[in-house]
Parts: C-alpha cells; sequence; structure tokens
C-alpha cells in the first residue's frame, strides 16, 4: 500500500456560485451536482467500513495498514466536508437531495453485518469514483467553463479518489475476502449506483426547470455517450473489475500524479499517514 497525504484546499466557498455552474450547461451541472449530493454520506460510510475493517484485523497487520487507512480516513473526511459546503448552496438553489437519504436507508441494513460485506461495497463504490475521476481528468471538457475554484476542488477530488482507490480492496483481501462476493456487490452496486446518479441528475433538472429541453438533451448526449463520452469511454475500466486477477494499481493513475504536481499552490499538506 502508498503512502497518502491529507490535503487541505485553498478555496472559498462561502460565497455562492450560479445555478448552471458548469460552463452554464444545464444537464452536466445536475450531473455533478447529483455526485456532490451522495459524497457526504457515502464517504462517512466508506470511513466506517474501512475503520471497522482494520479493527477486525490481527494486531500486527493493523499496524502495518495503520498509516494507509489514516491517509485514506483523512482525504475522504476532506472530501466530506468540502462537499457538505458545495450542497449546502445547492440546497439554497431549490434542489433536494433524495439520493442521500436513500442511502442512508440502506446503510441501516448493513448494522452488523460481516465487516467484509461493507468493505466489498466500498470497494466497488471506489472502483466507480476513480474510473469516473480518472475519465474526469482525461476530459477536461467536462468541466469546460466552470468557475476556477469549482473547477479546482472536483479535479483536486478526482486526484485525490484515483491516489487512494486501493485502500478498501486491499483491506478487503486482507480480511479474507473472496472473489464471489467481491463481484457479487460490485454488480448490485452497479445497478444501484447508475440508477440513483440518474435519479438525482433528473430530479436536479426537473426542478431546474430544464429537464425537457431540447438542449439538455442533447448535451446529456454528448456527455455520455459521445465519441468522448463518459460511459462510451469507462465500460473497458468498469469491466476490468470483474477478473479474478485484478487490481486497482493496475489502472493508470499518472493524470492523478500529475494534477498533485502541477497545481501544489492549490492545497496544504496538513498530514502524510
Amino acid at each position: 500500500m502508498s503512502t497518502l497525504t491529507v490535503r487541505r484546499l485553498l478555496i472559498d466557498l462561502k460565497a455562492p456560485f450560479d445555478r448552471h455552474w458548469c460552463g452554464g450547461d444545464a444537464f452536466r451541472s445536475a450531473f455533478f451536482n447529483a455526485l456532490s449530493m451522495s459524497f457526504p454520506v457515502g464517504e462517512q460510510f466508506f470511513i466506517d467500513s474501512v475503520r471497522r475493517a482494520q479493527a477486525s484485523l490481527p494486531a500486527s497487520k493493523q499496524a502495518e495498514l495503520q498509516q494507509q487507512v489514516q491517509g485514506f480516513i483523512g482525504q475522504e473526511a476532506t472530501h466530506r466536508r468540502i462537499h457538505a459546503l458545495f450542497n449546502e448552496h445547492l440546497e439554497r438553489q431549490g434542489l433536494h437531495n433524495a439520493w442521500q437519504a436513500r442511502a442512508t436507508e440502506r446503510m441501516k441494513l448493513m448494522e452488523g453485518s460481516d465487516p467484509r460485506h461493507c468493505l466489498a461495497i466500498t470497494a466497488a463504490t471506489e472502483h466507480f469514483t476513480a474510473i469516473l475521476a480518472e475519465w474526469t481528468l482525461q476530459h477536461p471538457h467536462a468541466l469546460e467553463g466552470s468557475e476556477g475554484r469549482l473547477q479546482s476542488m472536483w479535479l483536486w477530488h478526482c486526484a485525490e479518489e484515483v491516489e487512494h482507490k486501493s485502500t478498501a480492496f486491499d483491506l478487503y483481501h486482507a480480511l479474507g475476502g473472496d472473489h464471489v462476493w467481491r463481484i457479487k456487490w460490485f454488480r448490485r452496486i452497479t445497478g444501484v449506483f447508475l440508477t440513483d446518479v440518474l435519479r438525482q441528475t433528473v430530479n436536479n433538472l426537473r426542478r431546474d426547470g430544464t429537464l425537457w429541453k431540447w438542449s439538455t438533451w442533447k448535451s446529456g448526449y454528448s456527455f455520455l455517450f459521445g465519441k468522448q463520452g463518459l460511459i462510451r469511454n469507462t465500460y473497458q475500466p468498469w469491466r476490468a473489475y470483474l477478473r479474478q486477477d485484478f487490481h486497482p494499481d493496475q489502472q493508470d493513475s499518472e493524470l492523478s500524479h500529475r494534477w498533485l504536481a502541477d497545481n501544489a499552490e492549490k492545497y496544504v499538506k496538513v498530514g502524510a499517514a
């Protein structure tokens, strides 16, 4: 496992931003808003899952993984705080976060379960966020026209998601998690994640009054299915998770390393775990 650094992003999220903050594009704004709405509750679940899993390991293994786990928790806690601030603006704009409520109810079903189940869910979702993050780093048009502070927020988050993509996966295997359950949870999370992000994006567009505009549908199709589209370009990385010999480190992290190196003035290192 690699060393992770916790960073404090140097941006001001107190000032409001435009409803269509993502380059004036209703669909892209609604899509990224939907993702942000899931982060505070989702990242708390990831933190709890990793912390609980580490506590289930033998003492020697706990000590071996302590720094990596602390770094993961520190990064996710920072993401949770930043997106909570971002989401406060969305609430003031009249958007309703239905995804968070659904996720909270589902998480209650996992209380008292084998910690490997929560870890498998975390590893699966972290794979989704890592391939989405890598795609965003590869395709700057996704955030084109956004305010500098918001571009920095999303690209910083993307870089760190790629950076810590192996933590939950490695913990799952350290606890003896097998391939069968890893894939079972991955298939379930695929359906849940895609359904939730679609529902929340549509809900955001409906409340925004732009759901039935031709420009919205045109942008959505291009963003998801165009030549450089998200779904078209992430299917192979998604499918790679199904291999028995898969490991997250097999997927390239160069753009994450490069962004963090090239944008060091945008954050302060607050701790190396």
